[in-house]
């Protein structure tokens, strides 16, 4: 995958979008990028761009106006004002539509990476903040306190939904990348929308290294809690062989994996491939490195529902600090070693 690292602000405007209005408020000036303003916005970009939902895809066959303006100016054909108030107002049709997708300021901003120009479409939308009000009542100072729903996401704060477009080109593997996160709650006036995905930017999302590798993860994981619910200690020999495979190889043959874990059970072996082709994963998984690397360095245990335990990877595998004893009947004992400190939270 692609890990973006190095990020230049060129230019950006933002555009008002508010769902009880009759038109959106488009802006005429791109943004004075002070010192203040650029760090906002390069903080929202680079958590984006962090952000593990942050997804490949390409844009469908058939015409868009999100695909069309967003290459007239990447390919120097139009100006950011110009562009950005298009993709505003595409926007807006949508809001209209529906009135449960939720006014925002939208930033559109142009970037350069180490990859290449982009163009991003942040959809900032409002959050609830609270301030004060200072009336006068028969002379006396009365101060309350009243929600505004105008505020932006802070930059510790995650965006919502949002896409980085690339300049398209002949045998290009994506054409941009997009988070589309979707509310988990019926409460929310989103809950299960796609409009931002098929309806704005219509494309489609591919599955790139990053998603392959924790797919896969996933389903094996599922795979070990279900089929060796009672048996730790091969519960762990799965885990461990797993997760050797992904620091030591560049791909994932899914059946010569399940035949080294499994050898001669071969019933087990079909279980564990069978379960993983029926999760969607394929039978060669293009290993994420950098996603693996990071995502091993802390191993979380939960132990029998009673006991959570995080341990540093190197420690995990340091027989002097902590150590795995087989009991011979399925189960384990888990040692930590040599403790001469410990503290209580």
């Amino acid at each position: 995958m692609e890990y973006i690292k190095e990020i230049s602000i060129n230019e950006a405007v933002v555009h008002i979008l508010d769902n009880n209005a009759e038109e959106p408020v488009l802006n005429e000036y791109t943004l004075e990028l002070n010192e203040e303003v650029y760090n906002f916005l390069l903080k929202h970009i680079e958590r984006c761009l962090r952000d593990e939902e942050l997804r490949y895809a390409v844009f469908n066959e058939e015409r868009n106006i999100v695909k069309e303006v967003s290459q007239e100016y990447l390919n120097g054909q139009n100006n950011i004002i110009e562009v950005s108030k298009e993709l505003s107002r595409q926007m807006f049709v949508l809001m209209k539509g529906d009135r449960n997708i939720h006014s925002c300021d939208l930033v559109v901003i142009s970037i350069s990476t180490e990859y290449g120009p982009m163009l991003g479409i942040l959809k900032m939308d409002y959050i609830k903040n609270y301030t004060h009000t200072i009336d006068f009542v028969d002379e006396k100072i009365g101060i309350n306190i009243i929600p505004e729903l105008t505020g932006l996401p802070v930059s510790s704060q995650k965006i919502q939904k949002c896409a980085f477009i690339k300049p398209i080109r002949e045998d290009q593997a994506f054409n941009l990348m997009v988070i589309d996160k979707q509310s988990k709650s019926k409460e929310s006036g989103e809950y299960g929308s796609n409009y931002f995905i098929n309806k704005y930017l219509g494309c489609t999302i591919i599955d790139n290294e990053r998603d392959m590798t924790k797919n896969f993860i996933k389903a094996a994981e599922e795979w070990t809690r279900a089929s060796l619910q009672e048996n730790a200690d091969a519960a762990e020999m799965v885990r461990t062989s797993i997760k050797r495979k992904l620091k030591e190889e560049e791909n994932i043959d899914v059946h010569s994996l399940s035949a080294d874990i499994f050898a001669d059970q071969e019933e087990i072996q079909e279980s564990f491939k069978e379960y993983i082709s029926s999760k969607g994963v394929s039978p060669n998984v293009n290993v994420d490195k950098q996603w693996v690397e990071k995502k091993l360095k802390r191993i979380r245990l939960k132990i029998d529902k009673e006991i959570d335990l995080y341990i540093n990877e190197d420690v995990y595998h340091d027989n002097s600090k902590f150590e795995i004893q087989r009991i011979g009947d399925g189960s384990i004992n888990i040692v930590i070693k040599h403790v001469k400190n410990y503290i209580e939270k």
